[in-house]
């Protein structure tokens, strides 16, 4: 790859490098969680996790495994950086991303740390590009403090069967309503929209339903301006989590398959919208 001829001089100085014979498969993730200008990228040796929120509402986090990677090196423990993911995305289809087949750009992305531009080396059909990208000192994502142990209901679907629901559902609708039971309705998604009230019920033995654990019946709603930006997650993915907390807030994890079939995740945490009494 003509993308390794730097020197060996530039190569020490960096805190961070991840290469990919195909670019798309880290832009097709981060634009499933582009929805703000501005994301938090944290560096680990398990590999790179990207972050956008807006209005302390709503977080999205874009897990890349380092192995999804040809090259994957990192000096620290940990190495954190904000950049403009719209500046980023612009950079990484600059070849106008490419669906040829056997036609990919190939990305070499280089950090030299705190205060340095992230620089990013794509090459297609022998032509090399540079672009470089000034980075922010990352600012602190909220913690939503969403863990296993407080979640109290999970469902498991095929995510086919979570964009019929979507595509039936009233999208006018200010909220989507919830509601996760060990009893009927089981999982049901309900709109208000201009159009009347409507609802999509899942039986818990559908085929489309791969897991069923609920402990309790909970009803939240969920503003659906802050949720519109998740259908990008579920259009590219294959299967999706759903989860609540005893908080109601709402977990949704996306199971996204590359283009050479590796497996990314994509995560969305929102906050519930308003409390809605049990029936």
């Amino acid at each position: 790859m003509p993308l390794s001829t730097q020197s060996q001089a530039d190569e020490a100085q960096y805190v961070l490098v991840a290469s990919l014979d195909n670019a798309r498969n880290i832009s097709n993730i981060l634009k499933a969680i582009t929805f703000k200008d501005h994301a938090i990228f944290n560096a680990t040796p398990n590999g790179l996790k990207v972050t956008v929120e807006d209005s302390k509402c709503l977080q999205a986090n874009a897990f890349i495994q380092a192995d999804i990677f040809q090259e994957f090196t990192i000096k620290e423990d940990s190495v954190g950086f904000q950049v403009n993911l719209t500046v980023l995305l612009d950079c990484l289809t600059i070849f106008g991303g490419s669906t040829v087949p056997g036609v990919s750009t190939a990305l070499r992305m280089c950090y030299m740390g705190y205060g340095h531009p992230l620089t990013l080396f794509l090459e297609e059909g022998g032509v090399v590009t540079v672009c470089k990208i000034n980075t922010q000192e990352p600012e602190e994502p909220i913690d939503f403090d969403f863990c296993s142990s407080n979640v109290t209901n999970k469902v498991i679907l095929q995510s086919e069967s979570l964009k019929e629901a979507f595509s039936e559902l009233d999208m006018t609708s200010e909220v989507l309503q919830v509601t996760m039971s060990p009893s009927q309705p089981y999982f049901r998604l309900s709109t208000f929209g201009n159009s009347g009230n409507a609802h999509y019920d899942y039986p818990k033995d559908s085929d489309m339903m791969e897991l069923f654990q609920c402990t309790k019946t909970q009803t939240n709603r969920y503003k659906m301006s802050l949720l519109k930006p998740s259908t990008k997650a579920l259009a590219l993915s294959c299967k999706v989590s759903v989860r609540t907390d005893s908080r109601g807030f709402l977990s949704l994890q996306y199971l996204v398959r590359n283009d050479d079939g590796q497996i990314c995740f994509v995560e969305y945490y929102c906050c519930p919208d308003e409390e809605v009494g049990e029936d």
